[in-house]
C-alpha cells in the first residue's frame, strides 16, 4: 500500500502515467454499447418504414412528428454570422478597445446575445495575441540586429 502512494507521489499526484491508459485491455473506442446494438437490430429494415409513419403522422398534425421531420430536413443552426454594421479596423491594441466597445455596445442594444458578444470577444483575443507576437518578434529582430552590428550597444540601451 505505501509503494503505490510512492509511486503516485513521484509521478507528480497522478495515479497513471500521462497517455496511458488506465485499463489498456478494456473497451476499444467505437465500440458500441449493447443497448445500441439491440436498439439498431430491432429497428434493421424498419427505417424506411418509421420514416414514412413519421411523415404521415406530420402531416396529419401530429406536432412531435412535425417538428421531428422538420429538424431532419433543415437541422436547427448551432453558429450563424454575426454581423456588425460598423466594424472598426483592428491593428494595434487600441484598435481592439474601440472595437470591444462597439461589441459591448451590440451587446446591449440587443443586436447581438451575449454569447455572440462573448465569441466575438473571444477571437479578437486571439487577433491581439497574434499581433502581440508579431511585435514581439520584430522587436527581437531589431535588437539582435543592433547586436550584430554594435555588440557594446546592447549594454549600453537598456
Amino acid at each position: 500500500m505505501g509503494t503505490v502512494k510512492a509511486e503516485k507521489k513521484q509521478r507528480g499526484g497522478r495515479l497513471f502515467q500521462k497517455g496511458q491508459s488506465g485499463n489498456p485491455a478494456g473497451k476499444p473506442r467505437g465500440a458500441k454499447n449493447k443497448a445500441t446494438i439491440a436498439a439498431e437490430t430491432l429497428l434493421d429494415g424498419e427505417a424506411q418504414a418509421l420514416t414514412r409513419k413519421a411523415i404521415e403522422l406530420a402531416l396529419g398534425g401530429d406536432s412531435m412528428a412535425l417538428r421531428l421531420c422538420l429538424e431532419r430536413i433543415i437541422p436547427p443552426r448551432k453558429d450563424r454570422p454575426v454581423i456588425l454594421k460598423t466594424i472598426p479596423p483592428v491593428k494595434t491594441g487600441s484598435d481592439a478597445t474601440k472595437f470591444m466597445a462597439r461589441v459591448l455596445e451590440s451587446v446591449s442594444n440587443g443586436e447581438l446575445t451575449p454569447s455572440e458578444g462573448e465569441a466575438i470577444g473571444q477571437v479578437l483575443g486571439l487577433f491581439c495575441k497574434s499581433l502581440e507576437t508579431r511585435d514581439f518578434e520584430e522587436r527581437l529582430q531589431r535588437l539582435e540586429g543592433m547586436l550584430r552590428d554594435d555588440p557594446g550597444a546592447a549594454a549600453t540601451e537598456g
